[in-house]
């Protein structure tokens, strides 16, 4: 039976639109005992359509990415079968780090598509940028995007 792998596929339009209203970001790098270390973040697109988010300079996360920049981010969204959505970047991690003002730009965005939380919300300009200075930039560089949407199928399987 072949494969209808391709009639599940979002077309480039599909992924962006996705991508721009989908919510968490699951997150994952390579764990320092091989294992995946996953994390839920925030995420915003930067203004070539790059996924972009900020942590904690010393997260684990962070930690990783250093040792080994291999990115894999999945969103997802749907509750029955028929309604699954999501996709896969897999990639690389470009890490920004000290660089106040590029974190400053990213957290900026948060409040706009999270309805006001995280950092940066209700902070000062001088407590934004005391936050921002302990945190730094992730880009995710895709090499590979996979992605499924069972509406497509119309119900049959």
């Amino acid at each position: 039976m072949p494969s209808r792998r391709n009639k599940i596929e979002m077309t480039p339009d599909e992924l962006q639109a996705f991508l721009e209203n989908g919510y968490t970001l699951q997150v994952a790098s390579n764990g320092p005992r091989g294992a995946p270390h996953l994390a839920a973040m925030w995420y915003s697109l930067d203004e070539t359509g790059l996924i972009q988010f900020t942590t904690f300079t010393k997260s684990q996360k962070i930690v990783n990415l250093q040792r080994d920049p291999h990115i894999t981010c999945m969103l997802e969204d749907g509750k029955a079968y028929s309604e699954l959505r999501g996709l896969v970047v897999e990639g690389q991690a470009e890490v920004t780090i000290g660089d106040v003002d590029a974190t400053l730009a990213v957290m900026a965005r948060n409040p706009e598509k999270y309805g006001g939380g995280g950092p940066n919300a209700q902070q000062s300009s001088e407590d934004a940028r005391r936050i921002a200075a302990k945190r730094c930039v992730v880009k995710v560089r895709p090499d590979k995007i996979y992605s499924w949407d069972h509406n497509k199928l119309s119900g049959v399987y």
